[in-house]
């Protein structure tokens, strides 16, 4: 059974940082793993996905620069460091892992059936 728990979210202001956290059981060791996150309002949208040994990461433009996922696969944990957060980086930020195990490409096409609750994250001027 696969349980996907996130952690480390809270209120910020502009500028400044936060590091989440990802607890994965059940989750293969060979699977890609990702970020999304939800707005009020709006679709989830993707934000950062990860092979398994960090040979592959696709960030979304909109975060590119600013943030870096990590995986410690020993603690079966992945992690979000968001830097130099903006008002429109408040949402709620779910962590997901892929169905099947990676075997080359891009952790973007593959499917992302397993997310958790989401931990919110909220930016103030």
């Amino acid at each position: 059974q696969v349980r996907l728990v996130e952690s480390g979210g809270g209120s910020v202001q502009v500028g400044g940082s936060l590091r989440l956290s990802c607890e994965a059981s059940g989750v293969i060791s060979a699977a890609c793993m990702a970020w999304f996150r939800q707005a009020p309002g709006k679709e989830r949208e993707r934000v950062i996905f990860q092979s398994p040994n960090e040979e592959s990461t696709f960030y979304v433009d909109a975060v590119a620069g600013r943030f870096t996922m990590s995986r410690d696969k020993a603690k079966n944990m992945a992690y979000l460091q968001m830097n130099s957060l903006k008002l429109e980086d408040t949402a709620m930020y779910f962590c997901a892992a892929s169905l099947r195990a990676y075997s080359g490409g891009s952790c973007r096409t593959y499917e992302y059936p397993y997310f958790g609750q989401g931990t919110q994250v909220t930016v103030s001027s």
